[in-house]
């Protein structure tokens, strides 16, 4: 009995240690973490508001930068080279007024979130105007990638935007700001191209490219600002103090009406991008996985319709109403982000790919038969050179002698010349002995006919030839 009674107490006091132990382990790792991730005590919040008040301003040498920022970014755009637009994003100073709307929202700084706001417009306005004008002039015109890049924001934008904005923050906040993460910031949330994408397009008149810039460039700026609102009110930011407590609360109310309006945008903003990258996955999908998978379907072409939920799949074939049923099945039961898509398939009821099929046949046929028919004469060809090559020079006559004889015999001979020509029917190839000659007096035409058979049969019979053609 006693011994039971001491190993129950030794369980007991084993079981305590190791809650002890447990407890102070927990106690360990939660106080490494909180010295790990605390950003309170490196945080100088008088220095981050002031430095973030003074990014703001925009005149003389800023507006100078941001002008040549904008071309070296189109110029980028325009050839392509991301290289040069990561240097323009660089020098761009658009983040200043951005921090400076999400963080005047954060403290209630009235004032400061008008210049803000004012600013941002004025260096949207002119990026655009700039961008616009460099499009306008410049010979290239051409739809290049990084263009096309800035037209369609996806959920990673919406998602780098919002990370990018709370390393901004951070990295401002610290004693001694981080330069390197502002530079990094710079280049991933890219504010300076979707601006310029909007003057291309304006400049070609394609709604397009200066909708899709100009909605990138909302997205990144909406979610930079809540980023900083988030963070400043996390780090306990000061709040701006108004002598008139009336005032104060006024403001007060006014900003948290503000912040609410934009936060509500924002929100919709994260659901229709993350819903439509949702819908761009499932079709993708469900074009590898339904249509190109199967041997039967010939799939020509498709697009999305996301605004209307149209999927418009064209084939090349005919596609019979049991494939069609069984299509929309699939997509039912596999791809719930199509649901509510609309398949419009295109088939072609004449057998397309069975016509193009035996149209290729067919003219691949005559190819090779004309292939057959240039090899021949080419063989030919080469046969009679090499024929010409053996029997050079092996008139019966030479000719020196010869138009000597014939100028004693015909004394009106002017020139006399000789060849022998190929001729073709595209068939076979003949060679025929030629001559030619210039007479120095004209004749009536029937003396001309007469002496022109003189000399043809004296020829023939000089230079033993059966025919002999006499131009």
């Amino acid at each position: 009995m006693e011994v039971e009674k001491n190993n129950i107490e030794e369980q007991e006091t084993l079981t305590k240690d190791i809650k002890k132990d447990a407890k102070g382990l927990f106690e360990n790792i939660s106080h490494f973490l909180s010295e790990l991730l605390d950003i309170r005590k490196e945080t100088d919040r008088e220095q981050t508001i002031e430095g973030i008040k003074n990014d703001i301003a925009f005149k003389g040498h800023t507006a100078w930068i941001l002008i040549f920022a904008v071309f070296i970014a189109s110029i980028g755009l325009n050839v392509s080279s991301t290289a040069v637009v990561i240097g323009a994003m660089l020098i761009s100073p658009l983040m200043g007024p951005i921090l400076g709307i999400g963080m005047s929202l954060a403290i209630y700084d009235m004032d400061t979130l008008k210049r803000s706001l004012i600013n941002l417009a004025v260096m949207v306005g002119l990026s655009v105007f700039t961008a616009w004008i460099y499009f306008e002039v410049s010979p290239l015109t051409e739809e290049t990638p990084e263009l096309l890049a800035r037209t369609k924001p996806t959920i990673l934008d919406v998602l780098i935007a919002i990370f990018g904005g709370l390393a901004l923050i951070v990295a401002k906040s610290k004693k001694g700001t981080m330069a390197s993460v502002i530079f990094g910031v710079a280049i991933a949330t890219a504010l300076m191209p979707p601006l310029c994408t909007v003057g291309y397009g304006l400049a070609t008149r394609d709604a397009n490219f200066y909708g899709g810039g100009m909605y990138l460039f909302t997205i990144n700026t909406i979610f930079i600002a809540l980023a900083t609102f988030v963070v400043a009110k996390i780090l306990a930011f000061p709040l701006v103090k108004y002598a008139n407590e009336a005032k104060r609360n006024k403001i007060k109310w006014s900003v948290t009406a503000i912040a609410i309006l934009t936060i509500i945008p924002a929100g919709f903003t994260f659901v229709q991008v993350l819903e439509k990258s949702n819908e761009d996955r499932d079709i993708r999908n469900f074009v590898k996985n339904e249509i190109k998978s199967n041997d039967v379907l010939f799939l020509n072409s498709f697009e999305a319709d996301h605004e209307n939920k149209i999927l418009s799949l064209s084939f090349l074939d005919e596609v019979s109403d049991a494939t069609i049923a069984d299509l929309e099945n699939e997509k039912k039961t596999n791809y719930p982000h199509l649901k509510d898509f609309t398949l419009k398939i295109k088939g072609n009821k004449i057998k397309s790919f069975d016509l193009i099929s035996s149209a290729y046949q067919d003219a691949q046929k005559r190819l090779d038969e004309k292939d057959n028919i240039i090899s021949g004469l080419q063989a030919s060809i080469d046969n009679l050179k090499q024929q010409l090559d053996k029997e050079n020079g092996s008139l019966p006559l030479d000719f020196l002698q010869l138009s000597k004889d014939a100028k004693i015999n015909f004394y009106d001979l002017k020139t006399l010349s000789f060849a022998e020509e190929l001729k073709s029917d595209f068939i076979k190839i003949d060679t025929l002995a030629a001559a030619h000659a210039v007479w120095k007096n004209k004749i009536i035409d029937s003396l001309d006919f007469k002496r022109k058979k003189e000399l043809t049969l004296w020829l023939q019979k000089e230079m033993k030839l059966d025919t002999l053609y006499l131009r």
